[in-house]
């Protein structure tokens, strides 16, 4: 478990979302369509969607003592996207990351999947894994500055709901933390 909740980085603040960032969350990166295109969940449609992701976090808050974590700007306190562990067991969990498209190319994906390592190790995930749509470039970068390994192809593993209802293919990538 965490010593804390909070995670800082040198220009993001990492926290747990509470029912009060529902709007922002679905404002800033949870309806739009090019944001959520290679991500395993399907674009919210309304308010209510935002708030079910809203109480699943808190549920694996509750359960593991980990979970999703929103990215706040440290200085202006702006919503810019997500990170967050989703643990599977007490030493396997996947991370992932969102940005809203104005936070794009600035290194913010980059910056919070450091610190997931960071959490991951603190919380003792012997294995870090993550998956990303084959066409996703920007990502893959991501995942490899951040040294996780590239394991090979995952094929037709995941259901991109915002590109395909049918299964597609994914990059498996993973690390240890320590």
């Amino acid at each position: 478990m965490p010593k804390s909740t909070v995670i800082g980085t040198e220009r993001l603040l990492l926290k747990p979302p509470t029912l009060e960032d529902t709007q922002a969350i679905f404002d800033r990166y949870a309806s739009d369509a090019d944001v959520t295109r290679y991500l395993g969940w399907p674009k919210h449609t309304s308010v209510q969607d935002t708030q079910a992701f809203v109480g699943f976090s808190l549920s694996e808050w509750a359960r593991w003592g980990v979970g999703p974590l929103l990215a706040f700007d440290r200085k202006s306190g702006a919503l810019l996207g997500g990170s967050g562990l989703v643990k599977e067991t007490a030493d396997r969990a996947a991370t992932g990351y969102v940005f809203a498209r104005d936070a794009w190319g600035k290194g913010y994906a980059t910056e919070s999947l450091r610190a997931m390592v960071a959490l991951a190790a603190e919380c003792k995930v012997a294995r870090l894994y993550a998956l990303c749509h084959v066409d996703h470039r920007p990502s893959c970068r991501v995942l490899e500055k951040c040294g996780f390994q590239r394991e090979g192809v995952l094929h037709r593993h995941l259901v991109f709901p915002n590109l395909s209802p049918e299964p597609l293919d994914v990059f498996r990538y993973a690390r240890s933390p320590v």
